[in-house]
């Protein structure tokens, strides 16, 4: 009976450590950029395009520095369905300054009017606001305002204190916080934002705390994504070659975690959520 007994503690121990088989459905990439190191470099379409089919994605959030990088994905033939965002950044110089440069604000519509390949655009962003006082500068205002007025989506790298600046800006703006606040802002501080700002999704890459060292998704952030499976979405964010060049293992490591929750909530958050917002 002691031997049966052992043997039963062992067997438990096994299957509580077994891992989830991965979540096998479609991929919406929700944060991708294709800028000019990547596509005047090592990444040419013709490199791009098969890792899409490899991992399974689907469709993605297409915005890159410059707008070029967009335009080419979207009238690829073989490409995923993109949706199309205007990057805010002409070159890597107008990161400091755009959200108080009239031109960036001259671009934008230039941007809108003319459209893409892939239809019209879709978003504005990523855009950065590294100092929250910055979502009150001119051009901030007037560009979420104006998405706002379009029906258009706002994709922004921001702490939680320029979310509510923004929506304060805008309070009926779909605002896609990249990263769900890259700095770590704490899971109670995101739970509080989502409750109170209905048309706020939160994308999931970079995300500090979301996952274990060993790819397993933390119980705070499984009890938050279960509560709110309709406000999630998952991201490449290829802001530099090396994320490219580990495009498929950087989508599976999404596919591993979301296995562990129940198939539908994974389902959304892979998928559901990031095509409803953009039917």
């Amino acid at each position: 009976m002691r031997h049966g007994l052992v043997a039963l503690l062992v067997a438990v121990g096994l299957l509580a450590g077994a891992r989830a088989a991965p979540y096998d459905g479609p991929l919406f990439d929700a944060h991708l950029h294709y800028n000019d190191e990547a596509f005047e470099g090592p990444h040419p379409l013709s490199d791009v395009l098969p890792r899409f089919k490899a991992a399974g994605v689907q469709a993605v959030l297409a915005n890159s520095r410059p707008n070029e990088g967009t335009k080419a994905l979207g009238a690829a033939k073989g490409a995923p369905r993109v949706v199309p965002f205007i990057r805010l950044y002409r070159n890597r110089a107008d990161y400091a300054n755009w959200f108080e440069n009239p031109e960036i604000a001259a671009m934008v519509r230039a941007e809108l009017a003319a459209g893409t390949a892939a239809g019209p655009y879709r978003g504005l962003g990523e855009f950065h606001l590294y100092d929250s006082a910055n979502a009150d500068g001119a051009v901030a205002r007037e560009l979420v305002q104006l998405a706002d007025a379009k029906g258009l989506v706002v994709l922004a790298h921001c702490d939680d204190v320029a979310v509510e600046k923004l929506l304060a800006h805008a309070p009926k703006l779909r605002l896609i916080w990249a990263h769900t606040g890259i700095g770590g802002v704490p899971v109670e501080r995101v739970r509080e934002l989502l409750r109170r700002h209905p048309t706020l999704m939160g994308e999931l890459s970079y995300r500090p705390g979301l996952t274990e060292s060993d790819g397993r998704l933390s119980a705070a952030w499984r009890a938050l994504l279960q509560e709110f499976p309709d406000r999630f979405l998952i991201g490449s964010d290829t802001w530099v070659n090396a994320r490219w060049q580990h495009y498929e293992a950087l989508m599976q490591a999404y596919r591993q975690w979301l296995g562990e929750l129940p198939p539908g909530t994974a389902r959304r958050i892979a998928w559901d959520n990031a095509a409803a917002l953009f039917p």
